[in-house]
């Protein structure tokens, strides 16, 4: 899938209201919820098998629920150990793989940490590390969107700049934004709707309208510290402004899918999405 012809609202993970909370029940809720999306987790490992992830895209197919996956945590290519770097590297191909036969567009991952390391160093560590995942799956014909996403803690790859520089240079790659970690770590000082429109005027400018017209975002509350994200709350508990995300993607007539990742996912994916209806 190229495009996406509206802005989708769904939720990270299967709804808490879920009866038989499993995968296939949860896509079938989001479409009762009035949602549009639902995000796969697979943070901590692959728990759909082979044979289950044709039914998983049969019935986000038939629902007309559109899938992105999150991936696991446990992955550094910027690891000094050579070990870990190679884990890390067969972790995002074994979820790319199993996520795009279970029907996903779009996979996200934070890909690295800067280790004390030069910035520029590490970018050119990830795309070094990143240009064979993405021919080996090129190979395969697995065209899923491979998405870097924003790192919530200041030593975590993963700014905008660096989002948009390693989507530059390597296909099938674009960002993950997720607007409550670009306000944690950057401590709360980016919160206001000009801010919001700087980042996807970055997007516009270093990957062109078309990349709007794709976008993979995250939105919920947050606690931040003085090393940037803590955990995520329910929007409602803290004072991130995130009616000023959603003006900012209305006025750049963003589209794609925006996944909620507060602990009330259904609760706060609804709040996006009515919010979002009353800008003008």
């Amino acid at each position: 899938m190229a495009k996406i012809p509206t802005l989708l609202f769904g939720t990270a993970g299967i709804p808490h209201s879920t009866p038989q909370h499993d995968l296939l029940n949860g896509i079938k809720q989001v479409r009762t919820l009035g949602l549009d999306a639902l995000e796969i987790e697979f943070v901590r490992q692959i728990h759909i098998s082979p044979e289950k992830a044709p039914l998983i895209k049969e019935e986000a197919k038939k629902q007309n629920v559109t899938l992105t996956c999150h991936g696991q945590y446990w992955v550094n290519l910027n690891a000094q150990d050579s070990t870990t770097l190679k884990q890390s590297v067969q972790r995002i191909l074994d979820a790319s793989r199993r996520a795009h036969e279970a029907g996903a567009w779009s996979i996200c991952y934070h890909l690295a940490y800067y280790m004390k390391q030069d910035k520029e160093k590490v970018l050119q560590q990830v795309k070094e590390q990143v240009k064979p995942i993405i021919k080996q799956l090129q190979d395969e014909g697995n065209k899923i969107w491979l998405r870097p996403e924003t790192g919530g803690k200041i030593h975590q790859f993963g700014d905008v700049d660096e989002l948009v520089a390693l989507s530059q240079e390597v296909e099938q790659v674009l960002p993950c934004i997720d607007w409550a970690h670009h306000y944690a770590r950057s401590l709360g000082k980016v919160n206001t709707k000009e801010q919001f429109a700087e980042i996807l005027t970055k997007i516009e400018k270093g990957l062109g309208k078309e990349a709007l017209q794709k976008m993979h975002m995250h939105l919920e509350g947050i606690e931040f510290g003085k090393v940037g994200e803590k955990n995520h709350l329910n929007v409602d508990e803290c004072p991130f402004r995130y009616q000023e995300v959603l003006r900012a993607l209305k006025e750049f007539k963003v589209k794609g899918v925006l996944i909620s990742e507060s602990p009330n996912i259904e609760g706060d994916a609804w709040k996006f999405k009515r919010e979002y209806g009353k800008v003008e």
